[in-house]
């Protein structure tokens, strides 16, 4: 190896001998760090994700493109979950109420406004449909319900149990997509009875309700699509 590379065999054992730099003993101390990090999220972790991680919870300072680099020469990336279709049919002769949100996700206070919307789970029974309520303030779930059928009932019992728990005052902005389990009569009779403000997304835009999407495609990526369920 030593005449193919052109090197002396007293050179190329003092190389093999020289001590490991600062940087190469500190690089493999963050590749290991990594790997643990990219183990525990199941392979779904990406560079961003790690990076963060690092950075928030191992308080190891660091940017994108180290981390980027260490995962590309050793072989480390996210896995891509198989996607879902959607769950909204929109198709309907309900009235649509307006969007007043605009995509202003910003709320500094619980109770002002929540966001609503529905996924499903794929068990070997069949599809389990999820419907969450979540306080924008916190980014926390108030209320949830999950059937065996995708109906209007779904939602109202989300609902019904969002107001149970957090007893909301009148006034807070609801806002879903333009579902007919949201537009119904029943549903949108319960949120003038509990004294919600209507708001909904424009038609086929995902962003208007981007923090329901973004719950659940947490989910999806850190549970639904790693698990099997026997069972609803």
């Amino acid at each position: 190896m030593c005449q193919v590379l052109e090197v002396s065999r007293s050179g190329y054992y003092s190389w093999r001998k020289r001590p490991k730099s600062k940087r190469k003993k500190a690089n493999e101390k963050l590749l290991e760090q990594i790997k643990d990090i990219h183990r525990k999220s199941r392979g779904l972790y990406g560079v961003r994700k790690i990076t963060k991680e690092l950075n928030n919870k191992k308080k190891i300072k660091c940017g994108h493109n180290r981390v980027y680099k260490l995962m590309k020469e050793n072989g480390i990336s996210s896995k891509r979950p198989r996607r879902f279709k959607a769950t909204t049919n929109s198709k309907h002769n309900y009235p649509v109420a307006e969007n007043l949100l605009n995509q202003n996700f910003k709320v500094n206070q619980p109770n002002k406004v929540w966001v609503s919307d529905i996924t499903y789970v794929p068990t070997d029974e069949g599809w389990l449909y999820f419907a969450a309520i979540i306080d924008l303030c916190h980014k926390k779930i108030v209320g949830w319900s999950m059937d065996s059928t995708m109906t209007k009932g779904l939602v109202i019992n989300a609902l019904k149990q969002a107001v149970r728990r957090a007893r909301p005052p009148k006034g807070v902005i609801h806002h879903s997509d333009q579902g007919s389990q949201y537009a119904s009569h029943a549903y949108q009779s319960l949120l003038k009875k509990y004294g919600f403000i209507a708001s909904m997304s424009r038609k086929g835009n995902c962003y208007d309700n981007a923090c329901a999407e973004s719950f659940f495609s947490t989910l999806k990526n850190e549970l639904i699509h790693l698990s099997r369920f026997k069972t609803r």
